[in-house]
């Protein structure tokens, strides 16, 4: 209960204290202005030669000025409680926050479970491991795929390269054959047509090609 009214005593003492201080302003200008006029009396009453009158009127300045410097104590006290009375407001503030950031971090810990977010981080672990395992497998497969691809291109190549030069061997006549991959005819290919399957096939197995 008393943290539920404190911000309203906070509010009223601030209240009273601005009132405490437009007060001491208003009684400090009336005194400076009964100052001035004692000032201007003692000035007469110098100048006609009335000395009492002078020593009376002094004292009366003396005084009035006393007065007027506490009024300068005094509001220097008041402003210093009103200080005083902003700190405690804001400690009251952080008090409550933290009371309320307190009590959040209480329900939190009690809904997490040490030992199950564990178990779940461990999950997601595993679970991440095999994700990863998975696409490095898939991308295996994949480069496999694509080198098979590539080496079947290549042992094409090397096929089409050996029966340009069994052509070239056997006709004597071109220093170089297009490449059967192109798909271009070349004189290979009509010299071949003349020659027997059993001289290719010869040709082929001094090559070391079944």
């Amino acid at each position: 209960a008393i943290n539920v009214f404190f911000p309203d005593i906070i509010k009223e003492q601030n209240r009273e204290l601005r009132g405490t201080q437009r007060a001491i302003s208003r009684d400090r200008a009336a005194l400076e202005k009964q100052e001035k006029q004692l000032e201007l009396e003692i000035k007469k009453m110098a100048k006609t030669g009335n000395k009492e009158a002078c020593k009376v009127l002094a004292k009366q300045l003396v005084q009035l000025r006393k007065q007027k410097n506490r009024t300068y104590a005094v509001s220097s006290k008041v402003t210093s409680m009103s200080t005083q009375t902003k700190v405690m407001n804001s400690q009251m503030k952080m008090a409550g926050a933290m009371s309320a950031t307190a009590k959040t971090m209480q329900a939190v810990n009690k809904k997490m479970d040490p030992q199950k977010t564990l178990q779940t981080m461990q999950n997601f672990q595993k679970e991440n491991m095999k994700m990863e395992m998975t696409e490095e497998m898939i991308n295996d497969t994949l480069d496999d795929i694509f080198d098979a691809s590539d080496e079947e291109e290549e042992s094409q190549d090397i096929v089409n390269q050996v029966l340009d030069e069994i052509g070239i061997e056997i006709s004597g006549k071109m220093a170089k054959a297009p490449s059967a991959a192109r798909g271009l005819p070349s004189a290979s290919a009509s010299t071949a047509a003349t020659i027997s399957d059993e001289e290719i096939e010869r040709q082929l197995k001094a090559l070391g090609v079944d």
